[in-house]
């Protein structure tokens, strides 16, 4: 994306999380005294001095383990390693150096990369000391810092940041196109964002509520640029028993919101649950341009008449999304895979299309003629004119006697007719009525 990238690695329970969080400002990565607990990494915007960056939070990395997450955080810890222009490299002041410390740092050395050493946890100035065991690590001066406490912050960023290289200025970011995955645990949202990556960016497993925090991960094609969202999956309320499954929630709700489209995934064999109407719903309220997937269509048995009857099923249950287009995919075997960005692109379009005045005023026009509205109370709504104020979603205001004079079906009507001339499909549109003051 042009920007510096600043990977934060180092064993469990080290406080990468806390000192990322410090950084991007803003509560992004879980903090728990469970180790663990970051398993993929999570991506912050973040600035000092004028640079901006993205920085990386990565699983803590357990050299010697078999354990199938542990070894796929590992692997995703060196996928961050390698994209990284500057690695922090955090160890426990407290705890003192370690062998694990040491087997990291040799995976760091190899790196080639510029490495900032970060000693944690030194909390007063009679702790300072405790860093001087660290140089035995052969990676150049360690920083003392106190992520809880914010101390020594400064001084570690200044070190960081002088190994970006120069900036050129013409170099602007063009805009991507935020998709956000949304779905139950399990339904292949990993698989599809790895497919469509064409790399191993997200852990894969078939442990549900893998995949606790929401990942951003960049793409460009044909169809434009991308940030992909990988979000956790959302289980029931009465499912969600640890601290760390309601920030994954929490945070299922900002993907959203930072999204231009939702896609929600649907297990074919499981079909739409009440949990998946309820996070689409958020969608649709936020006016977020919204399509859906049908995945592991492979698995279900067919003749001429499944898909109609299967879609017909879910139009009626997300019936209050009735503009999204849907599509039915296997993540697994690639089918129909190919027209996700494409269909993500078109809704997008519609998401941010602009409509003249004079169109508008004209279209509105000819469905007063062909419908006139109906008498609410003693009055007969009159419009005067329409203008669309805004996109994303596009938001339209009709300028009336009187908003009080709206019959509901009305406004169900005139928006239809919005929907008709224009193809706003896959996305929400916002009508708006005012009073004009005569």
């Amino acid at each position: 994306m042009g920007k510096p990238i600043v990977a934060v690695v180092g064993r469990p329970n080290v406080g990468k999380s806390t000192l990322f969080n410090k950084i991007a400002g803003k509560r992004i990565s879980i903090v728990e005294n469970t180790p663990g607990v970051t398993r993929d990494r999570v991506y912050a915007e973040a600035d000092w001095l004028k640079h901006n960056f993205t920085l990386i939070d990565t699983g803590g990395i357990e050299p010697e383990s078999d354990d199938i997450i542990l070894a796929q955080m590992r692997r995703q810890a060196q996928i961050a390693i390698d994209t990284a222009t500057v690695i922090v490299f955090i160890v426990d002041g407290k705890e003192g150096l370690t062998g694990a410390d040491a087997e990291v740092a040799q995976m760091l050395r190899k790196s080639k990369k510029p490495i900032v050493l970060v000693v944690n946890k030194i909390d007063s100035l009679k702790e300072e000391e405790n860093a001087y065991e660290f140089y035995n690590l052969g990676i150049g001066d360690p920083i003392t810092i106190s992520a809880s406490q914010g101390l020594g912050l400064g001084d570690m960023l200044d070190k960081v940041v002088s190994y970006f290289p120069e900036e050129s200025e013409d170099e602007e970011q063009e805009e991507y196109i935020k998709i956000a995955m949304i779905g139950k645990p399990n339904v292949g949202k990993s698989s599809l964002i790895n497919k469509l990556l064409g790399e191993e960016r997200v852990i894969v497993s078939d442990i549900p509520g893998t995949t606790r925090d929401a990942i951003d991960s960049a793409l460009e094609t044909e169809e434009g640029k991308f940030l992909l969202i990988d979000t956790a999956g959302l289980r029931r309320k009465s499912k969600i028993k640890e601290e760390i499954e309601k920030y994954s929630a929490i945070r299922t709700l900002a993907a959203i919101e930072r999204a231009d489209v939702c896609i929600l995934m649907i297990d074919a064999e499981e079909g739409v649950s009440e949990q998946d109407e309820k996070i689409i719903g958020y969608a649709h309220e936020q006016g977020k341009a919204i399509m859906v997937i049908v995945n592991k269509w492979d698995l279900i048995e067919k003749d001429d008449k499944t898909l109609d009857k299967y879609k017909k099923t879910l139009q009626h249950s997300l019936s209050f999304i009735d503009y999204a287009p849907y599509l039915f995919i296997s993540a697994k075997t690639g089918q129909r895979v190919h027209k996700v960005l494409e269909m993500a692109k078109q809704c997008y379009d519609n998401f941010t299309k602009r409509v003249s005045t004079g169109v508008l005023n004209d279209v509105i026009n000819k469905a007063v003629l062909m419908k006139e509205p109906p008498i609410v109370g003693l009055k007969r709504l009159k419009i005067y004119y329409v203008t669309q104020v805004e996109t994303k979603p596009p938001t339209f205001v009709f300028f009336v006697n009187d908003p009080n004079a709206l019959h509901f079906s009305y406004e169900r009507y005139l928006s239809n007719q919005l929907r008709e001339s224009f193809d706003f499909k896959g996305t929400s549109i916002k009508i708006i009525f005012r009073e004009r003051k005569e």
